[in-house]
């Protein structure tokens, strides 16, 4: 934001605080940005790219590029795979929230809103809801695809779509903490680089592609206090059956921890810049 934007006075109408607005505000504001997320996503479809081929892309290299490798038997490497990868795609999702906060920023979009009577936090909740559609449709893609090469669903539907709940909780709240890496970054080059900085280790240092037993004992503690791991293991006890232990527990502990820390300091912090 620039200095001659900085100083601009605000309309006698603008909410300068959420407090201002009623429920039914916050919801008719959510509502309207949600809608505007899902036209831009309309306008550039290009910008889907990521949530349908990444789900391709990933079940197609890693079971038939490591799948022997690491199971063996390549059917045997599906049912260990998908339900780790429900985890991994929300995460490479929702870690790209950030760069386009980042960016609209950058552009002056936000300049926009902030002379319009709307709550602030309904800015990022909305664009949370949008990403929260692009995930559904990731996740659809991904188990639909799967099946198609050959994924069995020993507890059916309900195991499945318990499934895609749990993972859309848990990449929720790092929806909250990407769009805090984008207010705060200076750049969207600084947001991926800050990104992969956090995906990198969670999604490599679980138990997501490979089994634990092999790694070493500082690595496999740190699997074991990992969430995705934790996710890809609640997710795999959900689809292919099995007691679930306490890993739906840890995963939704972590979401909600990582969202009651992340989102207020994601609304404190849009409120400065914006």
């Amino acid at each position: 934001m620039t200095a001659a934007t900085a100083t601009l006075p605000r309309p006698a109408g603008h909410l300068a605080a959420d407090s201002r607005a009623t429920p039914r505000d916050h919801l008719r504001h959510i509502g309207a940005l949600t809608r505007r997320n899902l036209m831009r996503i309309k306008a550039d479809p290009e910008s889907m790219f990521d949530a349908i081929l990444m789900p391709i892309v990933f079940t197609l290299l890693f079971v038939y590029v490591f799948g022997g490798a690491v199971s063996g038997n390549q059917q045997a490497y599906k049912q260990y795979l998908i339900p780790g990868l429900l985890g991994s795609t929300g995460l490479n999702l929702a870690m790209a929230v950030g760069t386009g906060l980042n960016s609209d920023l950058a552009t002056g979009v936000m300049d926009r809103f902030r002379t319009l009577p709307i709550a602030r936090s309904s800015v990022l909740v909305g664009k949370m809801l949008a990403e929260a559609l692009r995930g559904l449709l990731a996740f659809s893609i991904l188990i639909g695809f799967a099946l198609i090469l050959g994924l069995h669903l020993p507890t059916g539907a309900p195991g499945v779509l318990e499934s895609i709940a749990l993972s859309m909780v848990f990449a929720m709240s790092l929806v909250w903490l990407s769009m805090l890496l984008g207010l705060t970054a200076r750049s969207p080059q600084a947001v991926q680089g800050l990104g992969m900085l956090v995906m990198m280790p969670l999604q490599f240092g679980s138990s997501i592609f490979a089994p634990t037993g092999t790694m070493p004992g500082w690595l496999r503690a740190f699997t074991h206090y990992n969430p995705l791991s934790n996710l890809a293991d609640a997710n795999r006890s959900l689809i292919n059956g099995g007691p679930l232990t306490h890993s739906v527990t840890l995963v939704l502990v972590w979401s909600l921890g990582l969202a009651a820390l992340t989102a207020p300091l994601a609304v404190t912090r849009f409120r400065k810049r914006v």
